[in-house]
C-alpha cells in the first residue's frame, strides 16, 4: 500500500490516494459496510457502478458464519462475493464489545459467547490475525478493546495498555505469517504484486515485508485527552501503515466526540492514511474531513435506507409519511441515482409500506450514491480550496 497526499497542508482537510494494487482509494473516502461479505440489498456490479473504491467486512461475523477456514477454501473473500475491489477488514474486537452478552476480557484475549447460537470463542491478537488473512482482505485491523462510555480513568487506562499489547502482538503475527524471506512457500501472499517498498532501518511507519496486505494500529484512550495522547505515541511506536481512532461515537456527547476528533488529528501521524472507525453522521464526518482524517465507515446509509429513512440535498425524509402517498416527484430533484431517475416518492412510499424486497434495494441505491456523491462533492471543495463553503452548505441542512 501507498499512501499519496495530494495536499500538502498539515492541517486541516486533506486529499489523499491509497494506492493498492485491487485499485486506488481515493479520500477522503467512504466504506460500505459489507458485515456477512455483502453490503446489503446491493450487488458488487451496483457499488462500482456509483463509485465505491472499497468496503469494509467483518472479521467478527465471518469467522462464526461461514467460518473463515472455508472462505478460505473457497478462494478468499473477493471470490466468494465477487468483489475485486479493496476489502478493509475490523479486528472482531468492537464486535465482541457490541455484540456479545457474555465476553470476559484477560490478556490472553477475549472469551464470548456467539450472538448466533450461544456457542462460546475465544479470539487472541493472533487468530484475529489469522482469521483476517484467511479471509484475505488488503487491509487487517490490529485486535484492540473498544473502550465504552462513559468509563473511569483506570478503566480507559488499562483498556489503553491492553490495546498496546495485543496491537504490538498483532503486528508480530504479521510479521510471522506475511514474512516472504523468513517463509515463502507458506505466505498466501507471496505471488502477489508488492503493495509496499523495502523499507529503511528504523522506518516504523509500516511491516517490513514487500508483498503483503497492509496492517493498521488502532487508538483508545476513551474521552480522556492524556491518555488518547500516550495511545497514539505507544501504537505509532509500534509502527503500522495506517492508524485508526476507535472508541468513538459510543455514547458520549458531540462535544466530547468532536474534541477528541479534533485533538487526535493534531498528532496522528501526518503520513500515513487515518481511520475514524464507525463515523457516519453527515455532520460528524464533515468535522472530522476538518481536523485531518481520510477514511470512514458506517451502517447508516444502508440501515436508514431499509427503515424507510432516506437522505436528500434538503435533509433527511421519512418515505411512509402521509404526505408522498401521491407524490409524483422524484425523491431528490438534485440526485442522478437510478432510483431518482427511475421511481416517485409515492412509489417508493407504497413500496415500503408493502413491504417489498424492492423497497429496500431502491432506498440503500439512492443512499449509498448520496453518500458517494457527498464525498465526491467533499474531495472537490478540498482540491478548489472552498472547503468551507462546502462545510456551510451542509451543516445548514436539516440531517
Amino acid at each position: 500500500m501507498k499512501f499519496e497526499l495530494i495536499s500538502k497542508e498539515t492541517i486541516g482537510p486533506r486529499l489523499g490516494i491509497i494506492k493498492t494494487h485491487r485499485g486506488d482509494i481515493h479520500t477522503p473516502s467512504f466504506m460500505p459496510v459489507g458485515t456477512n461479505a455483502t453490503v446489503k440489498a446491493m450487488t458488487p456490479e451496483e457499488l462500482k457502478d456509483i463509485g465505491v473504491e472499497i468496503i469494509l467486512s467483518n472479521t467478527y461475523h465471518l469467522y462464526l458464519r461461514p467460518g473463515n477456514e472455508t472462505i478460505k477454501r473457497l478462494g478468499g473473500l473477493h471470490s466468494f462475493m465477487n468483489w475485486q475491489r479493496p476489502i478493509l477488514t475490523d479486528s472482531g474486537g468492537f464486535q465482541v464489545y457490541s455484540l456479545s452478552a457474555l465476553r470476559d476480557i484477560k490478556e490472553e484475549g477475549v472469551s464470548f459467547k456467539s450472538h448466533i447460537d450461544g456457542s462460546m470463542h475465544f479470539i487472541s491478537p493472533e487468530l484475529a490475525v489469522e482469521i483476517q488473512a484467511d479471509l484475505g482482505s488488503d487491509i487487517f485491523m490490529a485486535f484492540d478493546e473498544c473502550t465504552p462510555y462513559p468509563v473511569s480513568y483506570e478503566y480507559a487506562l488499562n483498556s489503553l495498555r491492553l490495546t498496546t499489547e495485543w496491537a504490538k502482538r498483532s503486528k508480530e503475527a504479521y510479521k510471522k505469517l506475511f514474512s516472504v524471506e523468513e517463509n515463502p512457500s507458506t505466505s498466501p501472499f507471496a505471488n502477489q504484486i508488492p503493495l509496499h517498498p523495502p523499507l529503511l532501518k528504523g522506518d516504523k511507519r509500516g511491516i517490513t515485508n514487500k508483498s503483503h496486505p497492509s496492517l493498521f494500529g488502532i487508538i483508545q484512550g476513551g474521552m480522556y485527552k492524556d491518555l488518547r495522547k500516550q495511545s497514539i505515541e505507544e501504537i505509532t511506536e509500534v509502527g503500522f501503515d495506517g492508524y485508526a481512532v476507535g472508541g468513538v461515537s459510543v455514547g458520549e456527547p458531540k462535544d466530547e466526540m468532536y474534541e477528541i476528533i479534533s485533538y487526535a488529528g493534531t498528532l496522528l501521524p501526518y503520513e500515513a492514511p487515518r481511520y475514524l472507525m464507525g463515523i457516519g453522521e453527515l455532520r460528524d464526518v464533515i468535522h472530522a474531513v476538518e481536523a485531518g482524517f481520510d477514511m470512514f465507515d458506517c451502517v447508516m446509509p444502508t440501515r436508514n435506507a431499509r427503515n424507510g429513512t432516506l437522505f436528500t440535498s434538503e435533509g433527511r425524509i421519512s418515505i411512509k409519511r402521509t404526505e408522498y402517498k401521491e407524490d409524483s416527484s422524484s425523491l431528490d430533484p438534485d440526485c442522478d441515482c437510478y432510483t431518482c431517475r427511475n421511481y416517485s416518492r409515492a412509489y417508493l412510499r407504497h413500496m415500503f409500506l408493502s413491504k417489498e424486497i424492492l423497497s429496500m434495494r431502491l432506498n440503500t441505491i439512492h443512499n449509498l450514491y448520496f453518500y458517494m456523491e457527498f464525498f465526491r462533492q467533499m474531495r472537490d471543495s478540498i482540491k478548489e480550496d472552498r472547503f468551507m463553503e462546502f462545510k456551510r452548505k451542509w451543516q445548514s441542512i436539516p440531517f
